[in-house]
């Protein structure tokens, strides 16, 4: 008796673990999922460009003070 209720409840689980993967793969659930990714990356994207440019500027301006290129007088 109890091995049979134990084989199923075993059953029921497994049926309701594997239902739950087959929802998962619904098209509307995928695109969902696909479309937060999508989104999450383009804004990682955009926070690692700006604060590359950010970073670009400063070292170009420190370089010009360096080298004295920001000098009207250096017509070089």
């Amino acid at each position: 008796m109890i091995r049979r209720l134990f084989y199923l409840s075993l059953g029921s689980l497994l049926t309701l673990w594997v239902m739950r993967k087959l929802q998962a793969l619904h098209p509307n659930h995928v695109a969902r999922r696909t479309v937060g990714t999508a989104t999450s990356m383009v804004r990682q994207v955009r926070d690692f460009t700006s604060d590359a440019l950010g970073e670009a500027a400063e070292r170009e301006t420190e370089l010009r003070a360096r080298f004295g290129l920001d000098n009207p007088d250096n017509n070089d």
